[in-house]
Order: C-alpha cells, then structure tokens, then sequence
C-alpha cells in the first residue's frame, strides 16, 4: 500500500483505490450543527417566554434567572474542563516522556486522543455545568440572604446559614467531588492505554509517575470529603434519629464526635496519598481507601446504632428531654405558633337570650350553604348552557346596605370541553372567556328551599348595591388552553334571548402581541399549532394568551414561591373581578423544626397575589415584611413585591387568612400545643381533628369560615375556625381560630374548653341526633320516598360562654340533582332542636332551657317539661318566642324584596320581643 503524502487529504484502503479523508474540521461543523437543531426548541422557548416575560412586566426576573443560569453554567463547566483537560494533559505529557505510543511516529493516535479526549471534556462540561445552573437560586439566596437572627441551640449559627449558606455549600462539596472523581477517571483512562498490551496479556503494572499523578488526585478527593464531614454535622439539625426531628442525645454525643473523627481519618488518607508521592507504593493508597472506608462503616453505623439502643433507649426521657425542648421551641417558631394567644375556658353555660342579642350579627351569618351542596345548586341553576361550568365556590365578607354579611360567591368559566363544535375557530377565537359570578348570602333560603342569589344569570343581574362592570374571565381556575384576541373574529361574549348570542371585542392589554412574523413563527413552532401562521384572523394587532390558569401563572413568574392551592375571587367596588392568591415562602432547612409531609419546616404567608381576570396583569404584594426568605428574594428581584399600603381599599377588605396555610398549623398545634417536654413525649394531651357525618360518609371536620365575636370583643369579624377534640375521643376540647380582618389579620387564637365538663364533640351531637326519635323519624320517612338526606358541615359557634351547635339538612329528590335546604339543626348543652328555620330553631331552644314546652315542626305536638312553671309564663314565653321569630322572618323576606324601612322596622320589632322575652325569663 502506498503511503500518504505528506498535508495530502486523501488516503488508500486496502484496495489501493484513492478515497477521501475526513477532517477534524467536518467533525467539527457536523458536532455544530447536531447542537443548534437539538437546542433550537430551547430557543424557541427562550424567545417566547421572554416576549411572555415582558407582557406581563416581570422581564427582570427573567433576565435574572436566564443570566445566572448562564454565568453558573459557564463557571462550573469552564473550570471543570480546566481540571479535567489539565489532568488528562499531564497524563498524557508523562506518557509520552516514557512510551513510544504517543510518540511524534503516531500522529493519527495522538490526533484521534486528542479529539476524543477534548469530545469528552465538552460533554462532561455540558453535563457537569446544567447541574450547575438548575442550582441558580441556591446561589442568589447565598448571596442576598438576609439574618434570621435566631441561633441554632448547638453550634450557635444563625438560622440564615442553615437556609441559605449550607445548601451552597453542601452543593459545591458535591461538586468538587464530582469533578476531581472525572479527572481521575480521565487521566486513568490515559494511563490505562499505555498499558494495552500488558491488558490484553492480563498483567497490570502501575507506573511511579502514574502513582505520583493519581496520588495527588486522590489526596484532594480526600480533603473534599473531610470538608464533607465537617457539613455533616450541621446535617444533624436535620436527624430523625431521637423521638423527635432534629439532633438527639446519640447524635450529638456519638455521630457528631465520630465525624470529627472521620474528618481526620479522611485527612490521614490524604496524607498517606500525599507520602505516596514521594515512596510510590500501590499499598499507601489501598490503606488510606480501606481505613476510610472501615472506619466510616464503623464509627458512623454501628456505633451510633449501638449507644441508641442500649444507651438512650433505657432512659430515653432523661437523655432527650433538652433535645426534646429545642424541637418544640423551634417548630413553634418555624409554623408561627410562638404568637398563639391561648385562653381558658372555667365553665360554658346554656344558651340565653341575653347572648342571641348581642351576638345577634353572628347568627345573622350563620352558614346555612355548606358550599359542596351549594356547587351543585350553582351548577344545576346558573350555568345556563353546556359549555359554562362552576369549579368551586369561595366565602368571602361584603358589607351590604351598612351590614356586615358573609357570602359565597363563584366564577362562571368556560368548559370547552362541552362545545357542540369544538372547532379550530372555536376554541382559540371565539369562546376565549367566562362570564360574570354568582353570589348568594349564606344564610337566607327561599321558600323553595334554593339559595336567595344576590347576582345571578347573563349578563350578571344583582338585587344589592354590587355591581359586575367587567365580568369577562379570561383567566381562571380552569383556563388551561391558550387563545388569541384582536383578530378579525368576534368573540362569544354570552347567550342572548332565544338563539342569539352577544359577541365582543377584547379591549385590553392581556397577552402578548403578535406584531411580527418572527413571533407568530416562534409560538407556532412551540404550540405546535400551523395554523397561527395560516390563519387570516390574525393580525397584527392580535395578542395570544397563554398561561392563563391562575396557578401555573404566578408558579411561571416566581416559582421560588409556594401557593394555596385555593385561590379566591373578589368583585371590587369598583365592579371588576379580581382573583386573590395567597403565597408562602417555605424551606425545609429550618433547624429543629419538624417536618410537614416530609416536605417543609418553615412556612410563612408572606405574598399575596392579586391576579385580573380581565387583563391578566399580576401583583404581587409583600404581607410579612420581617419573613427574611421574602428579604432575601426581594433583594434579588428588587421591587417584584410591592408594599401592602399600596394595596387597594376595595382588595384589602377581602384579604382572608389561607386555609391551607391554617391546616398546616393547625395539624402541629394538635401536638406542638405541649411545651412541656415530659408531657409531649408522652403525649398526654394531644389532640385530634374531629370527625362528622357529611353525606353518609364520617369524615375529619374541614376549617370554616364563620363571622363571629370573639369571647372579649366587642365587635364580630371574619374567622376561620377549627374545633379539636382530645387525640381517639370525641369530645370537644378546644377550638382554634385564625382572624382576618383589619389590624388583627393573622393572628391565632386557641380557647382550651373546661377540662371537667363534658363539651359535646361534632360526632357525639351526630350520635344524639340520630337517637332523636323524631328526628330519625322524619329522616327515615324522606329516604322512603326516595330522597336522599344530605347533613351538611356541623359549625360551631362561640356566643359569649356558649356553644352553639348549627347542622343544615338538605333534600336532593332521587331524579334531580338540586339539593334544597329543608331543615336546621340546633343544639346547645344538652338540648338538639330540628325546625323549619333558623329563628324558629333559636328560639325553641330559649324555651327548653327555661323548661318550657317544645312544638315538634313535624308533628306539632309537644312535649312535657319535667321543671314546674306557671301555666301564664309558659304562654307567655312561648308568645314571644314564636313573635321574634316572626318578625326575624318578615325582616328576611323585606331583605330579599330590598324593603329597607320594613326590614329595619322588623328588626326593632324582633329585638323588643327578645327583650321582653329575656325579661320574663329573668323573673322565672
């Protein structure tokens, strides 16, 4: 075969024909090419959202995220490819000093090397630097966080190293290690080559300058994991070891002297790496690997292992009772619970008409809605047509007319999923929003047993002084898809009278705006969608609209937040619609703090949202402006929450206090309420979410929202309220609350119910009501006429030192799928009353306490009193109790028919009967 002319570009084969060679520099143009189609989706998606960033006017956080991804990339990947060519380098210089394999003879192997080397150098970096970059944020908080000013009971350091330093850290020790593992790797592989034949014949010999070079690869591997160890113990804050979560009696008093001790057996390896360079013996590195590795099996398995059970275990109590403390102390201060205002209940007393009077705001809001009967109420009467649907309905405080009353409202969306033609044209142009809410007071019914709707219907109809002046809903709960507006379509604005629909014109500044080609081509490629670009109706001016499910909206702007997975609807004063979305900056690094679900250790509901349906702008407004995680992000993302003075007055008296933020605190109160650690390690008073009927089904009670007055106020407010039973009892042992309204919105109050006396628990009433007989009876006779009986959420109620028991019982007919209000339950101490109304209920129960007679609703008899009164007061009582709930009736009714003298007139009415009726039982 002939030899190749030197600089020739042409070779032989075998065959002696004349071919072609390819050069490094098509490799090259092809590895270029193989990137830019693989990363042009990525691209695409870039562009998008960064057009998408700055329509919804936060390109800052764009721009930061994507320059610190970028900068982290470039470091973790530049200095990797660094180390690791440097060392293949090195090993490739001392290989070719002492063999002739890399000698100037073989030019073709030192080529084909070299690009593989340099191809694998590339691809690790790639690697190497993305694993980098998805930690941008750990970054950013290292370097804008904020002191907790809270120290950590063991090592002294502030909370803030936990959250922010440490992860960082902890990162860059695993790097490291990563990093000086792949450059051994890659000078190994080099020595190895030189070692081919002694391979193939099955002998292996590890050159001096091999050992050297290794050796001091394998002494900094070693450094890095003593750095390892040194972290490690302040993972022990993190220890589920003890009774408790955090660092126990074994892992302060065993595994954190053992890592001590790792740490220097870790540094005598790398000493022994180090003295390898010098002696170059194959058995100085096979020592320190073994003595690291024995001595971590030992020290940190077996031992620990050991002092816990045979140590702790015996005297469990006395060893973890300090560590126990901490674990108390810090979870309290992790979910906020440090600043619960707890209060004794000595005794309660029976319910008096003294208490129904001034608390008489309270049961003018008493829910008689439980809202999963309500949905379907909505759902069958206001959807109106096919494609509208109600996802769920929110509770929420207006004040009507000068009156504080409490609502459920819920946002009529689109369900394109019922379109009779679900069209291209259809779907993205013509039916792209919702219309209008519903809303109804919670404690009125019709004489139909349906909810007296305050808004209703299409377009929204509203018998109060509220008014919908923007009642589209391009934004949702469900708003899933994407659609486009400013086209030459019109839009489906609402059904019309008979056939006709109502069209619009979106006249807002939502979406982003397809003024170009570049931007109609970029969404096309990353919808996957031809026809943006075929399409006529768009134009210019035309915007398209994505991300428009509430959640996924805000979670695409800061997703270092957390959020409820509730988000509210709120009509403004100002007519328009406006979704509230509460936001929680969360951690799962908190020292000493328990974890929920294994998830998180801190939380706090720093942020709220406020989201237009309309235009779909976002805002985010900072609540806790001493939370330092939302320091730490506002300072990285400078301006991104505005002040909450800034928040409007038509918002502000809506905020309410999270639900799921309320679970969470309410689920460790039930524990965490023990500060004393002799009695939460034995759990003696631990406590438990009740458990009530609902639908034929026994379930844990849900938290409610309520309007009540405080024991000790003077005024009611908007609650969220929780009863609590003892832990496998049913009796009620306190209640806990979260308030929302003005200056104390936030605050948590628990009221631990008298010790001694038997409070009534949720099931326990079920159980009584069930033993009703005449309850049970009427029960019975409506499943046999094939009813279905549905016992709503068992609320309740403090009324000064009274408990006020309220169950709605709702009827949905077997062929209909409309639940109505038939009857209400009331019980207070010992006494259950079931009556067609609310008042009637009341003031029933006034009569038994004082030992009167009791008119059944049902069946109109009565039932004898075993106290002696005279038969005159009996009457009397009686009269005046049946007058006040007269007039409460005809004040309900001039309400509906928005007759304010008349309702004013009847309340005065009804409150002079209750004063002569609490007279009169003052004088028994």
């Amino acid at each position: 075969m002939a030899a190749q002319q030197p600089g020739s570009d042409r070779e032989f084969n075998v065959s002696g024909e004349n071919i072609p060679r390819i050069s490094g520099r098509f490799w090259v143009t092809a590895f270029i090419i193989f990137i830019v189609f693989v990363s042009f989706n990525r691209v695409v998606q870039l562009y998008t959202d960064w057009l998408w960033f700055q329509a919804v006017g936060y390109r800052q956080i764009f721009t930061t995220e994507l320059s610190t991804k970028v900068l982290t990339f470039l470091v973790a990947a530049v200095v990797f490819v660094i180390l690791f060519l440097a060392n293949t380098a090195i090993a490739r210089w001392q290989v070719k000093r002492n063999t002739l394999f890399f000698s100037d003879e073989t030019l073709v192997a030192q080529k084909m090397v070299t690009y593989v080397v340099l191809a694998v150098a590339l691809l690790l970096a790639w690697m190497v630097g993305s694993t980098a970059s998805a930690n941008w944020l750990t970054v950013l908080e290292y370097l804008k966080q904020v002191s907790f000013n809270i120290a950590d009971p063991i090592f002294g350091m502030d909370v803030g190293f936990y959250i922010f330093t440490l992860p960082l850290m902890k990162f860059l020790q695993g790097w490291l290690v990563i990093v000086l593992f792949l450059s051994l790797f890659g000078a190994a592989g080099i020595y190895l080559l030189e070692q081919r034949d002694n391979l193939e014949e099955g002998r292996f010999v590890l050159l001096p300058y091999a050992q050297l070079h290794l050796s001091v690869i394998g002494a900094l591997i070693f450094i890095a994991f003593a750095w390892g160890h040194w972290l490690d113990g302040f993972g022990l804050m993190y220890s589920n070891r003890g009774v408790v979560f955090g660092a126990s009696y074994t892992d302060i008093n065993v595994v954190l002297p053992v890592l001590r001790i790792m740490m220097g057996v870790a540094a005598v390896s790398a000493l022994l790496l180090v003295i390898n360079i010098f002696i170059r013996r194959n058995v100085f590195p096979l020592a320190a690997i073994f003595i690291w590795l024995v001595g971590g099996f030992l020290l940190r398995g077996v031992v620990p292992g050991a002092v816990q059970r045979f140590v702790v275990e015996p005297n469990e109590l006395q060893r973890e009772a300090p560590y126990i403390a901490h674990d108390i102390e810090f979870t309290n201060r992790a979910y906020n619970l440090t600043k619960v205002q707890e209060t004794e209940f000595d005794s309660l007393k029976n319910l008096a008409a003294a208490e129904l009077e001034s608390n008489a705001d309270t049961l003018n809001n008493i829910r008689l809605w439980d809202y999963r009967p309500l949905l379907q109420t909505f759902r069958q009467l206001q959807e109106l047509r096919l494609y509208y649907t109600f996802n769920d309905v929110d509770l929420d405080r207006y004040t009507i007319n000068g009156q504080y009353r409490q609502v459920a409202i819920s946002a009529r969306e689109l369900e394109k999923a019922q379109l009779q033609s679900p069209t291209w044209v259809n779907q993205k142009l013509q039916f792209t929003h919702g219309y209008g809410v519903v809303m109804n007071p919670v404690n009125e019914v019709t004489s139909e047993g349906l909810p007296n709707l305050w808004i209703k219907d299409l377009p929204p109809k509203s018998s109060v002084d509220l008014t919908v002046n923007r009642p589209e809903i391009y934004y949702g709960e469900s708003t899933t898809d994407y659609v486009f507006v400013k086209t030459n379509e019109r839009e489906f604005d609402y059904p019309g009278e008979g056939d006709k629909s109502v069209y619009t014109q979106y006249d807002g500044l939502g979406g982003v705006p397809l003024n170009s080609y570049l931007n109609r081509l970029a969404f096309a490629f990353r919808l996957g969608d031809s026809n943006i670009i075929l399409s006529s109706d768009i134009t210019n001016a035309s915007r398209i609209m994505f991300h428009r499910e509430i959640q996924t909206r805000v979670r695409t702007i800061a997703p270092f937040l957390e959020y409820d997975d509730d988000p509210y609807i709120v009509l403004g004063d100002d007519g328009r619609l406006y979704w509230i979305q509460d936001a929680y900056t969360i951690s799962n690094l908190y020292p000493y703090s328990a974890r929920t679900a294994g998830q998180f250790n801190y939380i706090r509901n720093s942020v709220k949202a406020v989201i237009d349906p309309y235009n779909g702008t976002v805002t985010f407004y900072l609540f806790d402006p001493n939370d330092p995680l939302a320091q730490t992000y506002n300072r990285i993302f400078p301006g991104i929450f505005k002040p909450v003075s800034e928040l409007p007055e038509t918002l502000r008296s809506h905020i309410r206090y999270p639900e799921g933020l309320f679970k969470v605190q309410v689920n460790l109160y039930q524990t965490y309420h023990m500060r004393d650690p002799n009695v939460f390690y034995n759990k003696e008073d631990l406590w438990a979410i009740p458990q009530e009927n609902f639908s034929g089904n026994t379930q844990p009670v849900e938290p409610y929202f309520v309007i009540a007055r405080l024991p000790g106020e003077t005024n009611e407010e908007f609650l969220l309220f929780q009863p609590l039973t003892p832990h496998n009892k049913d009796n009620l042992v306190a209640w806990f609350a979260a308030r929302s309204d003005g200056e104390h919105y936030g605050e948590l109050v628990s009221y631990r119910l008298p010790k001694r006396e038997l409070v009534f628990g949720p099931l326990q009433l079920e159980a009584r009501i069930d033993q009703d007989p005449e309850i049970s009876a009427q029960f019975s006779l409506w499943d046999q006429g094939g009813s279905q009986v549905i016992r709503g959420n068992l609320l309740v109620l403090p009324l000064g030192d009274a408990l006020l028991y309220v169950e709605p019982i709702y009827l949905q007919a077997e062929s209909g799928r409309i639940p109505e209000l038939k009857r209400v339950i009331i019980a207070s101490g010992d006494q259950v009353i079931m009556a067609n109304t609310l008042a009637e209920g009341l003031a029933k129960l006034l009569g038994t306490f004082q030992g009167q007679t009791v008119s059944s609703p049902e069946t109109g008899g009565e039932q004898p009193s075993t106290a002696v009164t005279s038969p005159l007061a009996d009457q009397t009582v009686r009269q005046l109790a049946e007058s006040a709930s007269a007039h409460y009736e005809a004040a309900q009714k001039a309400l509906q028919l928005q007759d304010w003298a008349t309702y004013g007139d009847e309340l005065d009415k009804m409150k002079s009967a209750l004063d002569q009726l609490l007279k009169v039982l003052n004088e028994q």
